[in-house]
């Protein structure tokens, strides 16, 4: 990783602050953009000289491209970008307010196509690239209180696959990362199954592995992947039954739980960042 360029979205706390850490500590330049510009500049001087840190919403496509570019200006040309930006409501379908469920396919979905359609045309420009997307094992389940969310990052999937099939051959890779629960905000109040909670740092190495030895679906934990095949495979009702055991129910997690409410009052109205490109 040394001396590789790379982006971080979602950077200032979380599984994006862990990626970034890493990232530095294995040698690369890392721009960490966030919503919370003031955060990702408090993040940046804290993991060292080798980190900028620039305020950025995804899901305005004028002020990702600022991002990419100022990263540029500073670093150089981008190896790497890691999607990592995401937010989630939990909750019965009908109770989900329209503004939780616009920001969510517009930071999961709209986010990610933005870094992907304005970062990988240059990277096959070059012939080389990697473009990583934190996504979630909701990309292959969808969980009770979460159809949304898992709406999204079935999207993120499908997206990426597409795409990942214009670029074959291109020299730019393509891979997404799909972790169970992580202890992170976004994740507050919520069950993890029949799996164990996940550290920001678990996923942050499959990240830094995944940008060392690129692979195109990348499960955490890594068993998942081949479960799921697995369980696919069963008859239906037998597949409901399995899946029933091994996915939470967020439905019945989040019920008469006020756990969430600050973390889903800023997913509906999160805060702004800084005029594009800026940094402290």
């Amino acid at each position: 990783m040394t001396g590789q360029v790379v982006a971080v979205t979602g950077g200032a706390r979380g599984i994006g602050r862990e990626i970034a850490a890493q990232l530095a500590w294995a040698g690369a330049r890392v721009a960490i953009g966030d919503i919370d510009a003031a955060a990702a500049h408090a993040t940046a001087a804290e993991l060292g000289a080798n980190v900028r840190g620039y305020g950025v919403d995804v899901a305005d496509r004028a002020s990702f491209a600022a991002f990419l570019a100022a990263a540029e200006q500073e670093w150089g040309p981008l190896d790497v970008l890691v999607n990592n930006a995401g937010v989630m409501w939990v909750g019965p379908f009908d109770r989900e307010p329209e503004t939780a469920r616009r920001r969510q396919f517009d930071v999961n979905v709209h986010g990610v196509i933005n870094g992907v359609s304005l970062a990988a045309p240059a990277m096959r420009s070059r012939g080389a690239g990697h473009i990583v997307t934190v996504a979630s094992a909701a990309s292959k389940l969808a969980p009770p209180g979460e159809s949304t969310y898992a709406a999204t990052k079935h999207a993120v999937l499908g997206y990426l696959s597409g795409v990942r099939a214009e670029l074959r051959g291109s020299g730019v890779e393509l891979s997404v990362i799909m972790p169970t629960v992580v202890d992170t905000e976004l994740a507050t109040g919520t069950h993890t199954g029949a799996v164990a909670l996940l550290q920001p740092a678990d996923v942050a190495r499959a990240v830094v592995a995944t940008i060392e030895h690129p692979r195109f679906e990348v499960t955490v934990p890594r068993y998942i992947g081949p479960l799921l095949r697995a369980v696919n495979v069963l008859p239906a009702a037998l597949r409901d039954r399995v899946l029933h055991g091994m996915v939470p129910d967020q439905v019945a997690a989040v019920r008469d739980s006020s756990s969430r409410t600050d973390y889903e009052h800023k997913v509906t109205t999160p805060a702004h960042p800084p005029a594009t490109g800026t940094r402290e």
